[in-house]
C-alpha cells in the first residue's frame, strides 16, 4: 500500500500525473523544436526531469507518447473552440469569427502545438488513423453547433450538414498547414477573416437551402 500513501498532500494518483504532464511537456518541447527523430525515452525523461522508469510507467512505446500528446492538444483545441462559440454574441459571424480565433491562435502563439497537431500527426500509421478520426469529430461539432445555432430540429438532420462541415475543417487544415509552411502570404488576422467568410458563406448557405425544403 506505499505507493498509495499522500505526500505533501499530493496522493499517489496526482503525482503520476504530475508524471505524465511533465512527460508531454518535455514531448511538446522536443517535437516542437527539435523534430521527432530527438524523441528519445532518455530526452524525455531528461527533458521532464525524471528517471526512466516513470516513463514506462505511463507509456510503452514513442507511438504512444505522439498520440497521448495530440490527443491532449485536440482536448484543449475543443475546449478553446467550444467556449468560444458558447461566449459570443448569437450571430452568425461573430460565432464563426470566435471559434475560428481561438483554434488559430491557440495553434499558432505556441507554435510547437501546430507543428504536432499539423504536422506530427502524419508521422505514423497511428498517428495518421488518428488525425482521420479527430478530423470526424471535430466535423461533427461544427455540425452540431450549425444545426443548434440555425434551429435545424429535423431527427435525421440532412446528410450535406456533415459533408459541409467536414469539407470545412479539411479545408481549414490545409490551408492552416500551408500558412504555417510560408506557402500563404497573408497576416493571421487576415487569415482569420477570410476563414470566417468561407465558413459563414457556406453555413448561411446551407442553412437557407435546407429552411427552403
Amino acid at each position: 500500500m506505499t505507493g498509495q500513501r499522500t505526500y505533501g498532500g499530493i496522493s499517489a494518483a496526482e503525482r503520476r500525473t504530475q508524471r505524465r504532464t511533465a512527460l508531454l511537456d518535455a514531448a511538446l518541447d522536443i517535437l516542437g523544436t527539435q523534430g521527432l527523430d530527438k524523441l528519445t525515452v532518455s530526452a524525455l525523461c531528461a527533458g521532464a526531469g525524471l528517471n526512466e522508469r516513470y516513463y514506462y510507467e505511463n507509456f510503452d512505446s514513442r507511438d504512444a507518447v505522439l498520440s497521448a500528446l495530440f490527443d491532449s492538444i485536440a482536448e484543449e483545441l475543443a475546449t478553446a473552440l467550444i467556449t468560444a462559440v458558447q461566449t459570443a454574441p448569437a450571430a452568425p459571424r461573430a460565432k464563426a469569427h470566435a471559434a475560428i480565433t481561438a483554434g488559430i491562435e491557440l495553434l499558432t502563439e505556441d507554435p510547437r502545438k501546430a507543428h504536432v497537431a499539423l504536422i506530427v500527426s502524419s508521422a505514423t500509421p497511428e498517428l495518421r488513423t488518428r488525425t482521420i478520426h479527430t478530423t470526424k469529430v471535430f466535423a461533427n461539432l461544427v455540425a452540431a453547433e450549425g444545426i443548434d445555432f440555425y434551429g435545424l430540429t429535423e431527427a435525421d438532420p440532412d446528410p450535406v450538414i456533415t459533408f459541409r462541415a467536414t469539407y470545412l475543417v479539411g479545408g481549414l487544415i490545409q490551408t492552416l498547414t500551408s500558412w504555417l509552411h510560408g506557402d500563404l502570404p497573408l497576416t493571421r488576422a487576415e487569415l482569420i477573416e477570410h476563414t470566417t467568410d468561407v465558413f459563414v458563406l457556406l453555413g448561411e448557405d446551407l442553412a437557407t437551402r435546407l429552411r427552403a425544403d
